[in-house]
């Protein structure tokens, strides 16, 4: 009997040997994302160069009844790109093409392998921008980040990335394309189909290219590092600048005092006396005066017990080193559990004080919180051998508090279960209607994002 996996090479074997990796040290690559705690590599690597490829190998897997995971830079944090027993790997990394940007409507059409890097370098050679960072933008995809979603740095200005995706091309689990890429910002001619792909993490189908929105290139930038007596402090300092600051607020994160003092004892050095939380935000303006101005009178109203703000760019880069070593300090914990959660921000000093209370009942369980204030994201992180217990007490606080148990990271294979928490019944069966009408054979990215159903 022939196997699967030898149907499916002989149906491909025409392809170059850049399209089809087998050698057990190639597949190796490909066996994790950046969650790190699961690898299984895959039975084969599919490495598309266009979509006409991409069309190509969905189909033959489907015709082998192949189950498929598929790749972009592998910077994803829930297991959603890590292979499982079984499965054959389609990797977007050949799909880099990025078009000419076209300066009259402010757009640009780019390949889903492309990485975020070199979109955002394209944007600035034509004088423009692309509203979406994260940390990762030298390897993450831009179509991994359609895909999730991806928030990031700038959304209390930009948006996520569904706000930036004018169109798109993508295929179907049995082969077929579906969709458009053009620079149409107008477009109510029936449904908005490219809505249920962005942020479905690839359950429905394979994003292959992207028309993107890009922006002006932004202004003089202040940037101000603080420190707030507590996460009412700060929603309220969040407040004063919405409200009166002499400019957009493009960034406002927080670090409450476990995750600081852990990023001091890699060797880092405080700007100001370290108590409480520490915020990290930026303001589009010129206006140095009147934003010092604006701090004085948070500092007056007991919103914050000190403040400092950059006075070049050399320090406002030193103050965001600060903020990307939260990272460095998650990774010297011994068993850090990591929660990336969409709270309302008035829903966040009780969400803080419950979890607290309860994993204090807790033999080891140490918090340390940091994140977007301005969206309402916090990375929740505990330092546990439980994660299966902190991670009930968390979610279903989540589910309480009238919030999101993904906001940036989506749900992979590490939380389709907590689902049913925070969607509903009738939600839940349109999301199934959805994947068993577009992969009625359930061999896309299987086992993410949905829960089992019982």
């Amino acid at each position: 009997m022939t196997r699967p996996l030898d149907t499916l090479l002989a149906d491909l074997s025409d392809l170059p040997p850049a399209a089809l990796l087998r050698d057990a040290g190639a597949l190796a690559r490909y066996a994790a994302d950046a969650t790190g705690n699961l690898s299984q590599p895959p039975l084969a690597v599919l490495r598309p160069a266009t979509t006409a490829e991409l069309s190509r190998m969905m189909a033959a897997c489907a015709r082998a009844a192949l189950p498929i995971v598929i790749q972009g830079g592998l910077t994803g944090l829930s297991n959603g790109a890590t292979p499982k027993a079984g499965e054959v790997a389609i990797s977007l990394e050949r799909m880099t093409r990025i078009e000419p940007v076209d300066p009259v409507s402010a757009t640009l059409v780019a390949g889903a392998g492309a990485t975020l890097q070199r979109v955002q370098e394209a944007a600035a050679t034509a004088g423009l921008s692309f509203g979406v960072d994260i940390g990762a933008r030298g390897s993450a995809t831009i179509g991994g980040m359609a895909a999730t979603n991806a928030g990031g740095l700038n959304v209390i200005r930009n948006g996520m990335m569904r706000a930036h995706v004018i169109s798109l091309e993508v295929v179907l689990a049995g082969g077929r394309v579906l969709g458009h890429v053009r620079p149409l910002v107008k477009d109510n001619s029936g449904f908005d189909l490219k809505q249920i792909f962005i942020g479905s993490e690839g359950v429905l189908g394979v994003i292959s290219r992207l028309c993107l929105s890009l922006r002006p290139a932004p202004g003089a930038q202040q940037t101000l590092f603080a420190a707030a007596p507590d996460m009412q402090a700060a929603a309220a300092l969040l407040a004063r600048l919405r409200r009166s600051a002499p400019g957009p607020v493009t960034a406002f994160e927080v670090m409450d005092e476990a995750i600081f003092a852990r990023i001091l004892a890699q060797g880092h050095r405080a700007p100001i006396e370290p108590k409480g939380i520490q915020i990290l935000a930026e303001v589009e303006t010129d206006a140095e005066a009147a934003l010092h101005a604006l701090l004085m009178g948070a500092l007056e109203a007991g919103e914050l017990s000190d403040v400092t703000l950059a006075s070049s760019g050399f320090q406002a880069a030193a103050l965001w080193t600060l903020r990307e070593a939260c990272a460095e300090a998650v990774g010297a914990m011994k068993s850090p559990v990591g929660f990336d959660i969409g709270l309302p921000v008035a829903a966040m000093p009780a969400f803080l004080a419950e979890t607290r209370s309860a994993l204090a009942a807790l033999p080891q369980a140490e918090p340390a919180v940091f994140g977007h204030l301005g969206d309402g994201n916090l990375h929740y992180i505990v330092d546990t051998p439980d994660q299966k217990t902190v991670a009930d007490i968390v979610f279903q606080a989540v589910a309480r508090a009238g919030g999101a148990i993904s906001a940036e990271h989506g749900l992979g294979r590490e939380k389709p279960r907590y689902l049913p928490l925070v969607r509903s019944d009738d939600e839940l069966l349109v999301m199934r209607g959805l994947k068993a009408l577009l992969d009625p054979a359930g061999l896309l990215n299987s086992g993410r994002v949905l829960p089992p159903q019982s």
